[in-house]
């Protein structure tokens, strides 16, 4: 079972000046977030957390994440503007794009960005666009093959397919971009990598780190090139099902230390940076979409209808991505009936849960939507014509803030050129 952040009576209120769907995103849960991943590590003096933007691209929680010492990760020309609009500057952002326009690399270099290549040929393609290369460059790396942990103590396997990823420099690549790059006159070099989504196990940070590591020993010893920081990038996953494990953000930051220690360190590498790049460890569980039951339907499958569709929350309808839904007021009431909960585009994939067990069910009900707060508003669209919803601010001392309207009619129009 999972518990909201917010009560019944908070959503009573909430909806009496906001009305339904929206999400809901908790300061107090987004800034006890960053501080245990601070602590986490701790031991290393140079960490940084750059937030992944796309996670959440929302000036409010981009501020209070600012304000908690995270910088942000950027993957285009929008996201650059909108980190300089909240105050973000020089290195407290890190620009990762792949096929990046040349603009895009202007840009991030004029905000003084750390530029994270994606591919051996954008090395030649940067120097174009800029007439030079900065002192400090970052290059992703794809390991390619398949990437495999095997089951934890909490019983969970990572596997994913970096050979089947688009991102990133192979081995080859990556030694040769490093040397081509010294030439160029570069002298700080990150090294970063992206191995596996949603990982929940304690062990996947400490052996992707592992990987870094030994690949970073090895390209300062063949290039003669300062490595200066190792971004762990995202990975770390949030238990999106109520019998999933946990993260323990200390047991990884750990585990990351003691890989450090053994690697790093006997190496003369003790005074590299660590980074990561987190989004919806961050602010998955810190986010909820708020909808209200408007009809039932009695046909071959019994079903819930919602006001909110998969415009407000695509991951079920792309992924088939399990999320968890409480019917507020009913948490601990019996589960009597199988239904699917489900919007009102027309597509049948529009489906927040396929034959999920819920309690009864009323029209007017008010329904959480768990683990929203990363990858939920932010791939909004208007298919059907549907209106991306408003974002509220759970603050601490409880009141709530009106962070980003709801779009209106007017809004969906205002790009279409009608003829006359």
């Amino acid at each position: 079972m999972k518990t909201p952040f917010v009560t019944l009576p908070q959503l009573q209120a909430i909806t009496q000046t906001y009305p339904t769907p929206f999400h809901l995103y908790d300061e107090a849960g987004i800034r006890r977030t960053a501080r245990d991943l601070k602590a986490a590590f701790a031991w290393n003096p140079g960490f940084e957390e750059y937030f992944a933007v796309k996670a959440t691209p929302t000036p409010a929680i981009l501020k209070i994440l600012r304000e908690e010492g995270c910088g942000v990760d950027c993957s285009s020309l929008t996201e650059l503007m909108l980190v300089d609009k909240c105050g973000f500057g020089g290195q407290e952002i890190m620009f990762s794009s792949n096929e990046t326009p040349a603009a895009e690399y202007r840009l991030a270099n004029q905000l003084g960005a750390i530029i994270n290549l994606d591919d051996f040929t954008h090395i030649d393609f940067l120097r174009e666009t800029l007439g030079y290369i900065p002192e400090t460059i970052s290059c992703r790396f794809n390991p390619g093959g398949v990437f495999r942990l095997g089951a934890s103590k909490e019983g969970f396997q990572v596997m994913d397919t970096p050979k089947d990823s688009k991102y990133g420099f192979t081995r080859e690549q990556l030694f040769a971009g490093y040397k081509k790059l010294k030439a160029m006159g570069v002298k700080h070099f990150g090294l970063h990598a992206f191995l596996a989504s949603n990982t929940l196990s304690n062990d996947y940070y400490p052996a992707l780190a592992g990987i870094l590591f030994e690949l970073a020993v090895d390209l300062e010893k063949e290039t003669g090139c300062k490595i200066t920081f190792i971004n762990l990038s995202g990975g770390v996953g949030i238990p999106y099902r109520p019998d999933q494990p946990k993260n323990d953000i200390f047991a990884i930051g750990e585990g990351v230390r003691r890989a450090y220690e053994r690697i790093l360190v006997p190496a003369g590498m003790g005074d590299v940076a660590i980074y990561t790049e987190l989004g919806r460890y961050m602010l998955g569980p810190n986010g909820c979409l708020v909808t209200k039951v408007l009809h039932f339907k009695h046909t071959y499958k019994e079903y819930v209808g919602v006001d909110a569709c998969a415009a407000n929350l695509m991951r079920p309808a792309m992924y088939g991505a399990y999320h968890h839904i409480t019917v507020m007021g009913k948490e601990d009431k019996p589960l009597r009936h199988v239904d699917d909960v489900v919007g009102g585009l027309c597509e049948n994939n529009d489906k927040f849960a396929v034959d999920r067990p819920m309690p009864d069910i009323d029209i007017g009900d008010l329904l959480v939507i768990h683990d929203t707060g990363a990858h939920g508003f932010s791939m909004g669209y208007n298919y059907n014509g549907r209106l991306r919803s408003a974002e509220l601010l759970l603050r601490e001392d409880g009141t709530v803030k009106l962070i980003r309207r709801a779009e209106t009619p007017e809004d969906y129009f205002a790009t279409m050129v009608f003829e006359q």
